[in-house]
């Protein structure tokens, strides 16, 4: 009789194969293969929240299969992944299996890395399902179908039919509509900068010329020019003033490494460099994670586990990295020390590893034939992350001068500033180019002359520029995350979800890479913020997370959890639902029967425009969302226009609004002007550029048709 071991997934049954070897039958669930009904509300309120689990559909030949195998299996290994889901996906296994260690003995391994030593050391030390995780995991789930299934019926009949809210999602809704609130009240104000470009006397043959910034008054207080008017004044003293060097000061400072990789830096990093929404990192990462057939050596985990939020790195990793480091760059770019990263994980029984390659010597240039291009561009980042971690600091000269002005006519004297940086000794910036963190320091290799006190300079130019304060940008995928991790909204399984989700919903698009409410979203998050406060509130979203993070622990009981939460939500549903008013969606469409305008209604095949002046006029329209892009094909002669549609599989494409006439489609997203080179139809590209579908012009929307 075999040793039955069941996984979540074929990729990681294939890589446990080769480690397991012999004697072992290993299964897939496919994921989760319980969960609430989707028919029925599942949750007993009166019966201490007590859910009724139904197995998922297209998972009964599964359960079925696996059941087969159990029974003529000596033990059963329940080998999911090493997270809260995971422990919930075995124990549904269980139940849905009806295993009984009386028959059968049941064990519960975990592994955060799948290779030979980490594998063969848990199946060694097995252990029972932990029921603190488990119950963590279904606290969550339960919390969410109350709000979700509670509050939904209540945006239909006020909103739109098969509007839905969600716990969580809601709160990062709610991130995106106040920053554009606060977008929308900001107040610009004009200010100026002006800089002198200056020479030493003594360098005029040499032409080695820089520049100062103007700061203020010589004792140091700051002057803020708020007009041309006075930026006038200022750049009539300093034409004609003379120029001495005050002081210079010179330190070295030092910048250590990023720890390695946490789930959401991962992400944040990915979209910086190579652009990657948080679900397709997270995609690629559970491929690294469960194996890649790598030459020779067959299917092999290539990192760590994949959800986390640890910057723990085990001894034996953290001593090979050095290893290869001496080897490779040598001792100057070793510390002395192994650098210890705090551990931030708040999951006392989850504190994962960080991200990390499972094997330093797998160096990405040597495997990158047996990845895919996405495979090697995410495995390439977490590489170098890891090793970089452990290299020595970067160490740079800053040089800071102060100047002083002096008008002999005005007697009008003011402060100007330079400033240098040059790097020292470039430490593990050799192999890690600076994080967005380091891109946004004054570490920028700026030079000046040498210079000391006293030193005289003589003007050469002059250079003032209007310049507007500016309101917080909008978030993008990366400043989201890292503003939902800031704030304790969710955790690192649930961020790409979570992004995934309330795009769906439409309650948030993405214009040029970057966030905004939709109209739903709007209504929705203010009928949330006005009548369930707690729900949007970003405060008490997080204090639930820590909630079920000491549910985890075994600190607080779940069921007191649902209890204190649904008990001041039924009663705000049964207020909101006397209280709130029906809203319409208006839509930029004008009846053309009545010159009303087309409100956004839902029917059984979707949504569609109607009348605002129903029953009186019954008008209704296909909802098309509009580019305003003449179609390429017949926009000139038959005014089509490029509309955005979507296929079978829910993915957005634009076609011509002619169909079937015209049967133009393109995947990108057009943009609204056309190519500045010929003229033909410009579409958005990666980094927010846009190319042309016609010649070979590449450049930024902003400059476009200025």
């Amino acid at each position: 009789m075999s040793k039955l071991v069941i996984v979540e997934s074929p990729a990681k049954a294939r890589t446990l194969s080769k480690i397991l070897g012999s004697g072992y039958d290993i299964k897939a669930s496919m994921g989760h293969i319980r969960d609430l009904p989707r028919s029925s509300f599942g949750i007993n309120i009166e019966d201490s929240f007590k859910p009724t689990y139904t197995v998922l559909k297209d998972k009964k030949k599964i359960i079925k299969d696996l059941v087969s195998s159990a029974n003529s299996a000596k033990t059963i290994y329940l080998a999911t992944d090493p997270d809260r889901e995971g422990e919930a996906i075995s124990w549904h296994l269980v139940n849905a299996m009806k295993l009984k260690k009386d028959n059968i003995p049941v064990h519960r391994v975990s592994f955060h890395e799948i290779t030979p030593e980490a594998v063969k050391k848990a199946f060694k030390n097995p252990r029972d399902i932990d029921m603190n995780l488990v119950n963590a995991q279904q606290a969550r789930r339960l919390l969410d179908r109350i709000v979700g299934y509670k509050l939904s019926p209540l945006l239909w009949r006020k909103v739109l039919k098969g509007l839905s809210a969600g716990r969580v999602q809601s709160a990062a809704v709610r991130i995106i509509v106040d920053r554009e609130n606060e977008i929308s009240s900001f107040n610009s104000v004009e200010y100026w900068t002006i800089e002198v470009e200056l020479i030493k006397k003594t360098d005029i043959s040499n032409n080695v010329s820089f520049k100062a910034l103007f700061y203020g008054l010589p004792d140091g207080s700051k002057i803020k020019i708020g007009n041309n008017e006075d930026a006038l004044k200022i750049e009539r003293d300093l034409r004609v003033s003379s120029y001495t060097v005050e002081d210079v000061q010179t330190r070295e400072q030092k910048k250590i490494p990023s720890p390695p990789f946490t789930t959401s830096t991962m992400q944040q990093e990915a979209w910086w460099r190579l652009r990657f929404p948080a679900k397709k990192t997270m995609l690629i990462a559970q491929q690294l994670y469960e194996g890649i057939n790598i030459g020779k050596e067959g299917s092999v985990g290539l990192i760590t586990y994949m959800r986390t939020d640890s910057t723990y790195v085990t001894p034996g990793a953290v001593e090979e990295t050095r290893e290869y480091i001496k080897e490779k760059f040598g001792v100057a770019y070793l510390p002395q020390k192994a650098r210890v990263f705090s551990k931030k994980s708040k999951f006392s029984q989850e504190a994962h590893e960080a991200i990390r390659p499972t094997r330093i010597s797998r160096v990405p240039d040597n495997i990158k034939t047996d990845l895919t291009r996405d495979q090697i561009k995410l495995y390439d980042l977490i590489w170098k992350r890891m090793v970089a971690s452990q290299m020595s600091e970067a160490k740079y000269d800053l040089v800071n001068v102060d100047i002083k002005s002096l008008n002999s006519t005005s007697k009008k004297s003011y402060l100007l500033k330079a400033s240098s940086s040059k790097v020292k000794f470039p430490g593990y910036t050799v192999l890690y180019s600076a994080t967005r963190e380091d891109e946004d320091s004054d570490l920028t290799a700026v030079s000046l002359p040498d210079m000391s006190s006293n030193d005289k300079l003589n003007f050469i130019d002059l250079f003032s520029e209007q310049k507007f304060t500016e309101p917080p940008p909008r978030y993008n995928e990366a400043t989201l995350i890292k503003a939902m991790e800031q704030k304790g909204i969710g955790r690192p399984s649930t961020y790409a979800p979570i992004i995934s989700t309330i795009q769906e919903r439409e309650y948030v698009y993405k214009e040029h890479g970057r966030f905004k409410p939709g109209k739903i979203g709007n209504i929705v998050n203010s009928i949330l913020v006005e009548n369930f406060p707690n729900i949007v509130d970003l405060n008490f979203t997080a204090e639930i997370e820590n909630d079920l993070d000491r549910i985890a622990s075994g600190n607080k009981e779940w069921i007191s959890l649902l209890t204190d939460f649904y008990r001041p939500f039924e009663s705000n549903l049964e207020k909101a639902g006397n209280k709130v008013e029906k809203v319409a969606i208006e839509s930029k469409e004008i009846c053309p029967e009545c010159g009303k305008p087309m409100v956004i209604k839902s029917g059984r095949f979707g949504r569609f425009l109607a009348c605002s002046g129903y029953p009186e006029c019954k008008k209704t329209m296909p909802l098309i969302n509009k580019t305003g892009v003449p179609c390429p094909e017949c926009g000139g002669s038959e005014n089509g226009e490029l509309v955005e549609r979507r296929n079978k599989k829910k993915q957005v494409f634009y076609g011509c609004s002619r169909y079937p006439a015209c049967r133009f489609t393109i995947r990108q997203k057009p943009y609204d002007k056309p190519c500045p080179s010929c003229g033909k139809l410009l579409v958005y590209s990666k980094n927010n550029s846009v190319k042309c579908t016609n010649c070979d012009f590449k450049g930024s929307p902003d400059t476009i048709g200025k």
